[in-house]
């Protein structure tokens, strides 16, 4: 058996605001596994910046991965606990190595074609014309779901375009997400929830910076407004460690991104405690090409949660892979006649 790994540069077909600023490009590393004759791909999405494992040494450990390939997958794992977009990348590349076809890696009627996974429609950071124009354009498309960050343009215009959509659209027509990226200071967080809340929102990603806990927890029981937990989760590594967090501030939700909490296992065993203490919990992609999305995908189907999921990024990058996905009404279909075509050139 053999490894290699790849990196990978995905170009936004535009300049896409985020809370860490305008984006561009996308650096993500793919792992090839070759055993005779087949090949297994897993993608290693990684956000600088952001990601846990945003570390000098990654590269060297993704060299280590591909020198120590026969430990297999569960030694791999465990070994790797503070890199989770690799072990994602690992886990990924086992599973596409013993499939069917590489990109197969979790049968069903999603991948039939039988069946499509409800999503959210995401609209970017930008000034309030820009965010308007996404706004309409998600509704025209079918969603009944979208998702807003909030939090770097002023808060009264982000409460004037939440004004809009409510004009336009009440909560049993759109659902509404924000997303604040800890956007909200420590003072002023439940005062901007409790306004929030007025336009029969959803929920809140990350009102406030992560690792001030005593203060989320203040948050989760005070505001009318249902809170989930996004960067909260990330470094977050052992098992006791989630479940303490968990109990300590008691969200209503959490966001789960599988490249940065260590994969498919990482991700289940976040939902195990989140099951445990009575919370809710979407999946969500983290701008992963096409081949990363569509392991998500797959596994998020899985999980039969009828909730909106936040997948569905494909369309971002001018390089991306040709794929079977397609988002159309709103949801992520699998369609079984396109087919792949993959160059890391």
């Amino acid at each position: 058996m053999k490894a290699t790994y790849q990196k990978y540069i995905l170009d936004f077909k535009k300049p896409s605001g985020t809370s860490r600023g305008i984006i561009t490009q996308k650096e993500t590393w793919f792992l090839i596994f070759e055993n005779e004759g087949k090949i297994g791909i897993g993608e290693c999405g990684i956000l600088r910046g952001l990601s846990a494992d945003d570390r000098p040494d990654y590269e060297e450990k993704l060299q280590w991965v591909c020198s120590n390939i026969s430990l297999g997958e569960k030694v791999l794992w465990e070994a790797l606990m503070e890199f989770p977009s690799i072990q994602f990348g690992v886990e990924m590349a086992f599973r596409s190595l013993s499939s069917k076809t590489p990109f197969l890696l979790f049968p069903s009627e999603f991948t039939s074609g039988q069946k499509s996974i409800p999503i959210n429609g995401l609209i970017w950071m930008g000034d309030e014309g820009y965010m308007k124009q996404q706004i309409e354009e998600k509704i025209a498309q079918g969603f009944d779901c979208i998702k807003l960050k909030i939090g770097a343009i002023d808060f009264e215009k982000e409460m004037q375009l939440l004004q809009f959509i409510r004009q336009n659209f009440g909560p049993e027509a759109i659902e509404i997400r924000v997303d604040a990226n800890g956007a909200f200071g420590k003072s002023e967080a439940l005062d901007k929830l409790n306004q929030l809340s007025g336009f029969e929102l959803h929920s809140i990603e990350q009102p406030i910076q992560k690792g001030q806990h005593d203060t989320m927890s203040f948050l989760c029981k005070k505001t009318n407004l249902d809170i989930a937990l996004d960067e909260e989760l990330i470094g977050v590594f052992s098992f006791a460690d989630k479940e303490t967090l968990l109990q300590k501030i008691q969200p209503q939700f959490i966001i789960l991104k599988p490249s940065f909490i260590g994969g498919f296992r990482g991700t289940n065993e976040w939902i195990s405690l989140a099951e445990k203490y009575k919370i809710g919990w979407w999946i969500t992609s983290a701008l992963e090409s096409n081949i990363g999305l569509n392991a998500i995908s797959q596994f998020t189907f899985l999980k039969q949660n009828p909730m909106p999921q936040g997948l569905g990024t494909g369309a971002l990058y001018t390089n991306n892979f040709d794929c079977p996905l397609e988002v159309k009404n709103g949801a992520l279909f699998y369609n079984p006649e396109l087919d792949w075509k993959v160059n890391f050139d």
